[in-house]
């Protein structure tokens, strides 16, 4: 169960169809890179520390998440553009856009800096990864364009893990209440970049 959470492009990413899946991905410069080295160092270690038990590295994954998420929230490095209703809109319809072809989309949060997204893959339903390129990819040219900008929107990698039996629910407690969390609202029902699927209200 090592390959749960992932955010460097030198390892696979292992999403099977079938499965619900947890993704955050960040715009581009959003932590310092005396953070990241930070965190990778913690990731192996803890792949050391736990690689004869999955259930406590499983367990120790999901706290680094967690940290990881934290610095997201509180982070004063880095743009904040999803902050902006334009471009939030460009990403909240090309997630949609996806909700059928790419995946079956349950939740979404967008935050100042990074998206939390839940999604089910179908079994005949395209690699994700492929799918998350084409959204980056058209987001990130349209939100240029709307910031008048040039260079890397979104860090290239995503942080994923595959959602297992029983912990669904808590997912997505956790995406909605994420903007609650960091202290943008006092409720998840007042942030307006928040979707849930009516089928999970």
């Amino acid at each position: 169960m090592a390959d749960l959470l992932h955010y460097e492009r030198t390892l696979p990413h292992r999403l099977p169809p079938g499965e619900a899946i947890f993704v955050t991905f960040r715009l581009a410069d959003t932590l310092p890179q005396e953070v990241l080295a930070r965190l990778r160092e913690e990731v192996e270690l803890l792949q050391k520390e736990y690689a004869a038990d999955a259930a406590q590295l499983y367990a120790a994954q999901k706290r680094h998440f967690g940290h990881f998420d934290e610095l997201l929230n509180c982070t004063n490095h880095g743009p904040t553009w999803l902050r902006q209703p334009a471009i939030a809109q460009v990403v909240a319809s090309s997630l949609h856009h996806f909700d059928g072809p790419g995946y079956e989309l349950l939740s979404y949060c967008l935050m100042p800096n990074h998206v939390h997204l839940l999604v089910a893959l179908p079994p005949e339903a395209p690699l994700l990864a492929r799918t998350l390129q084409r959204l980056k990819g058209y987001t990130a040219l349209q939100a240029n364009k709307l910031l008048e900008r040039s260079g890397p929107f979104w860090q290239a990698e995503s942080y994923d893990h595959v959602v297992r039996t029983g912990e669904l629910e808590r997912i997505l407690s956790y995406i909605m209440h994420n903007p609650v969390k960091a202290g943008l609202v006092a409720e998840w029902q007042q942030w307006p970049y928040t979707h849930v699927a009516p089928s999970l209200l």
